[in-house]
């Protein structure tokens, strides 16, 4: 798994070149926001099963349907996996995070999930409101730390990823 950093001196030595001002501008915004990446992360590892409880109640609540007989959501089975993707998204966006490179979600998380999806039944409707949802989680309990909600767009940043991902991949709008 790659990095910003380890990404950025990849490209440059394919090129053969010394780093350049763009370079080391892109380092320093990476070092700057460091502080607040962890931050997140540290938040997410500490209250990752509360923050999947609070999206998934947002969601249901959203759309009950879900959990009524023929929902997606519906048996407690199929709850079961809802919460254990819900996870899922979430511990990737938090090595997303730290990396500072959504671009490997599409490997790990990404490729594949649609045929996935499709062949189970699996609405992306709901599976991208979810994901929306834990970033809002997340973004509300680091200002509620006294994090500036400016700074907040690297936090969110592999949540739309993700997000946007699943979306373009239309695989059904229920």
């Amino acid at each position: 798994m790659r990095d910003a950093i380890g990404g950025l001196i990849g490209r440059y030595d394919q090129l053969g070149r010394y780093l350049d001002r763009s370079a080391i501008d892109s380092i320093e915004s990476y070092l700057d926001e460091s502080s607040l990446r962890i931050q997140a992360v540290e938040l997410i590892n500490r209250e990752a099963a509360e923050i999947v409880r609070e999206a998934s109640q947002r969601l249901f609540r959203d759309e009950p349907e879900l959990l009524l007989p023929g929902g997606n959501a519906y048996t407690t089975r199929r709850l079961a996996a809802c919460l254990r993707d819900m996870d899922y998204f979430l511990r990737y966006a938090s090595y997303a995070l730290v990396a500072a490179d959504s671009t490997i979600l599409n490997e790990r998380v990404l490729n594949g999930l649609d045929d996935t999806y499709k062949s189970l039944g699996v609405p992306t409707g709901p599976t991208v409101r979810s994901i929306v949802l834990l970033s809002e989680v997340i973004v509300e309990r680091l200002q509620a730390t006294g994090v500036d909600p400016a700074r907040l767009g690297v936090v969110v940043e592999p949540f739309d990823y993700m997000a946007r991902g699943l979306a373009e991949t239309n695989v059904r709008q229920r």
